[in-house]
C-alpha cells in the first residue's frame, strides 16, 4: 500500500471517489506536488486537456515519478498523448476510465461493486503495481493492453448502453402514447431475451420515478461525446450515437443536466410531467430560438413550425 493519493478535476466525484481509498486505508496528500498518485476525472475533453496540459497543469506540477492515472471518459488519442508527455517528463501515467454498471441506483460511484475500471499502460508491471488502489475504486479492474485500448473499451461499452438508453425511452413512449401500459411487453421482451438486464433497469427507474442519482445527464453525455471524438479521429461516423447525444442535449438544455438518465424518459412526454421534475421547456425555446410558423426558407418553399414548446416531443417534433 502506502501511496498518498490527490484528486483533481470533477470534485463532486472525485470526492465519491476518494472517501472509498481512504476506507481502503490510503492517505489523502496534501496537494498535487506532495502525492504519489494523482487520479483525475474530468466530464468534458476540454477540461480534461487544461487539468493535464495547462501552464500549471497536472504535467507541470505533479512531483518526479508520480502516478497520473486518468478514470475520465476520454479518446485513444488522448490517451496516447498523455502516455508520451508522461514519459518525457519523469512520471507514470496510466489510462484508467471508469464504466458504471448500474446507471439507475442512486449513489452509483459510492458502490466500487458497481464500477468497472478498464486499465492500459506500456509497462505490465505498472499495471500490476497500481491495481490495488484501482480495486479500491472499483470493482472489477480489466486490463486491456497498451495506451489506447482502455479508452477504446470504454467507448464501445458507452456506444452499447447509450443505445439501449435510446430504445427502452422510445419503446415506452410508445406504449404510452398509445394509451397502453408498457409493463407487459417490456416484461415479455426481458423473458424472451430481447431486452438486456440493464435495459430492464433502466425501465424500472422510469416506472418508479427515479431521477436523481450520481450517475448523471452530464456524465453520459461526457461519455457518449469521447466515443463520438474516437470515432471522428479515425473518420468515422456514428449516426445512432450522435441522434442519442442530441436528444440528452436537450434534455440539458431543458434542467437535466444533473439528473439520471432514467429523466430522458420525460422528454417523450408532456409538459406538466416535465416541470414536475423542475424541466422547463421554454429553455429550449430560448436556446434554440423561436419557431415561427410559415417561416420561408431560401428555396422559396413554406415549412410550417410551432410559435413555442407545447412540452415533450409532440411540439419539439414538429409534426
Amino acid at each position: 500500500m502506502g501511496k498518498t493519493f490527490v484528486f483533481a478535476g470533477d470534485t463532486a466525484i472525485g470526492a465519491v471517489l476518494a472517501d472509498n481509498l481512504v476506507k481502503a486505508g490510503y492517505e489523502a496528500a496534501c496537494d498535487v506536488a506532495s502525492a504519489d498518485v494523482v487520479f483525475t476525472f474530468c466530464a468534458s475533453q476540454t477540461d480534461l486537456e487544461d487539468v493535464y496540459f495547462d501552464s500549471e497543469g497536472l504535467v507541470q506540477i505533479a512531483g518526479k515519478g508520480a502516478w497520473l492515472v486518468d478514470l475520465s471518459p476520454s479518446t485513444p488519442g488522448f490517451a496516447r498523448e498523455l502516455n508520451a508527455v508522461a514519459i518525457v517528463s519523469e512520471l507514470h501515467a496510466i489510462e484508467a476510465p471508469l464504466a458504471v454498471r448500474d446507471a439507475t441506483i442512486e449513489r452509483a460511484y459510492s458502490d466500487a461493486a458497481n464500477l468497472i475500471c478498464f486499465v492500459a499502460s506500456e509497462d505490465e508491471a505498472e499495471i500490476a503495481e497500481i491495481t490495488p488502489m484501482l480495486k479500491a475504486l472499483a470493482g472489477t479492474v480489466e486490463p486491456t493492453g497498451t495506451p489506447g485500448s482502455a479508452q477504446l473499451a470504454r467507448a464501445t461499452l458507452t456506444l452499447n448502453t447509450a443505445s439501449q438508453l435510446v430504445s427502452v425511452m422510445e419503446a415506452d413512449a410508445l406504449c404510452r402514447a398509445s394509451g397502453a401500459q408498457s409493463s407487459g411487453a417490456f416484461r415479455f421482451a426481458r423473458e424472451q431475451g430481447f431486452i438486456t438486464e440493464a435495459a430492464a433497469r433502466l425501465y424500472g427507474a422510469v416506472v418508479e420515478k427515479r431521477f436523481m442519482g450520481e450517475y448523471s445527464v452530464r456524465i453520459c453525455m461526457a461519455e457518449l461525446s469521447a466515443a463520438l471524438m474516437a470515432a471522428d479521429d479515425i473518420d468515422l461516423i456514428l449516426p445512432g450515437a450522435e441522434a442519442g447525444l442530441h436528444l440528452l442535449e436537450l434534455l440539458a438544455v431543458i434542467g437535466g443536466t444533473d439528473m439520471a438518465v432514467s429523466t430522458l424518459s420525460l422528454v417523450y412526454g408532456e409538459e406538466a410531467a416535465c416541470a414536475a421534475q423542475g424541466l422547463d421547456w421554454t429553455r429550449a425555446e430560448q436556446a434554440y430560438g423561436d419557431m415561427e410558423d410559415d417561416d420561408e426558407c431560401d428555396c422559396g418553399g413554406e415549412h410550417h413550425h410551432h410559435d413555442e414548446y407545447p412540452g415533450g416531443f409532440g411540439g419539439y417534433s414538429a409534426n
